[in-house]
């Protein structure tokens, strides 16, 4: 590695960090300035941005806000919480379960906002200590990314994956990664089942009930979503919602039901065609433009690529749910959900930019030395995904900016498969925007960021669900594959 590759590799990860530290749209944006120093700078030639994720994010969200303006979110928190209240001695294995799978339905897990403060009181009242189902169920909520058949991590994964001669559908990613992140989930919750001392025995929080304003803001007030009506519209939503993502997996998992079209493909791509205007051209350039052309390109049937099936499903079904569920586009674009997807888009496209434009310019020289590595341990691309995951804060972005580099590298998709869920990895610092709406939501001030940053609430059940999930993952790719 050479002293120049070195300087510019702390050019990208300073731009991560500084974009990290300010959080928010501030991820994508600085890692621009990063992107300029690199091609302006040191005169790297630009990547790729990542449009195809980006598209079917921005698709993603509009359909998951505009079913959030409808109330239809507000229906599944409900039921949720009717869940949650009905076994609360449960609720530290329940409760992660809950925002897991609103997770995967919605593929965000920003959800956990609404659901979080109910956790908190159904403990509360409960006696049982709130971090030990918050800290775990704020885990889930990010963990349900890899499971979500829209989540832009997962359809990165398989867009990327099949054009890297990976046969893997959406449906068979999930039949892999849901069982797995399960497993991994019922074990940080085993862990977090006696964590820490229960609320009657512990001191701190005893003597914070001494004092009549500290215990009237514990006790004082209840979180419910249940007294709330929901109107026949928003079940409607949803049920449009799901019905949405059924026909996503169907396609998925039939691909011979959708559509084919008539398309142009090169036979000769490395032979030049010389036009009598003297223009000089190959037939793979002919095949771009959709003009066929006698002994250089022929005519084929494609079929339409995933990428724009749930991008066409998504935004119908938006548009389904504004005109017969009363759903107000205005209150979506102002709403949580809608909102930290259009920050997530702007993170994934100013980091998965930047990684590009640095791994592609020394995709040579990473294969050179990495390739004894990886050869010996192919699982060992893992804790390359963690750590890049602590520091850009994004699964997605993990997804688009290293997965072509690790198959670039000779890893087989099998085990890129297999140590999916370590593209999740950013409890390790709790900057995240979940975390830090967990610890103040916990009223009883038991969910802590530490003293020393890494003691933190999130960090046990992060790394059992991670370390677990990963485990179990891999054993099943390998066994299926």
């Amino acid at each position: 590695m050479t002293v120049m590759m070195i300087l510019q590799l702390c050019v990208v990860l300073l731009a991560l960090y500084v974009g990290s530290r300010y959080g928010s749209l501030a991820l994508g944006a600085i890692s621009g300035i990063g992107l300029a120093v690199l091609v302006f700078g040191f005169g790297l030639k630009p990547g790729s941005p990542p449009t195809d994720v980006i598209y079917i994010i921005i698709a993603a969200v509009t359909c998951a806000g505009i079913l959030q303006a409808s109330g239809g979110m507000d229906w599944l928190i409900q039921l949720a919480e009717r869940l949650l209240r009905r076994h609360p001695n449960a609720i530290t294995f329940l409760a992660p379960l809950c925002t897991f799978f609103l997770t995967v339905l919605v593929g965000t897990g920003h959800v956990v906002y609404t659901l979080m403060p109910i956790i908190v009181d159904i403990a509360i009242k409960k006696g049982i200590r709130p971090e030990r189902p918050c800290a775990v169920a704020s885990v889930a909520s990010q963990v349900g990314i890899t499971c979500s058949p829209i989540a832009a991590a997962v359809v990165a994964f398989v867009t990327i994956s099949n054009a890297n001669g990976f046969d893997i559908t959406i449906p068979g990613l999930l039949m892999v990664s849901i069982p797995a992140c399960l497993c991994g989930l019922i074990a940080a919750a085993f862990c977090s089942y006696r964590r820490g001392l229960d609320l009657d025995k512990d001191p701190e929080f005893q003597a914070k009930l001494k004092d009549p304003e500290q215990y009237h803001y514990i006790y004082g007030d209840s979180a419910t979503l249940l007294d709330k009506e929901i109107p026949a519209s928003a079940k409607h939503a949803v049920y449009i919602f799901l019905g949405a993502l059924a026909v996503i997996v169907a396609f998925a998992a039939f691909p011979d039901l959708l559509p084919e079209y008539s398309s142009v493909r090169a036979i000769k791509d490395a032979q030049d065609i010389v036009f009598g205007t003297g223009e000089v051209v190959t037939a793979k350039d002919i095949a771009k433009t959709g003009i066929a052309i006698e002994g250089f390109t022929e005519q084929h049937m494609v079929g339409i690529k995933m990428n724009l099936v749930i991008q066409i499903v998504m935004i119908s079904a938006a548009a389904l749910m504004i005109i017969f569920c009363k759903a107000q586009p205005k209150k979506a674009v102002s709403g949580a959900v809608w909102q930290s997807g259009m920050v997530a888009v702007v993170a994934i496209y100013g980091i998965a930019w930047l990684a590009d434009t640095y791994f592609s310019n020394y995709m040579d020289q990473m294969k050179l030395m990495l390739s004894d590595i990886v050869a010996r341990y192919n699982w060992s691309i893992a804790l390359v995904f963690f750590l890049v995951s602590v520091l850009i804060n994004s699964q997605g972005a993990v997804v688009v900016s290293m997965l072509p580099m690790a198959y670039s590298l000779g890893i087989p998709g099998e085990v890129l498969l297999g140590v999916l869920p370590s593209v999740y990895g950013y409890f390790f610092i709790p900057n995240y925007p979940s975390d830090i709406a967990t610890v103040n939501f916990d009223r009883t001030g038991t969910t802590v960021i530490g003293k020393y940053l890494l003691n933190h609430s999130f960090m046990m059940p992060g790394l059992v669900c991670i370390s677990v999930s990963t485990v179990v993952c891999y054993l099943l790719t390998m066994i299926i594959w």
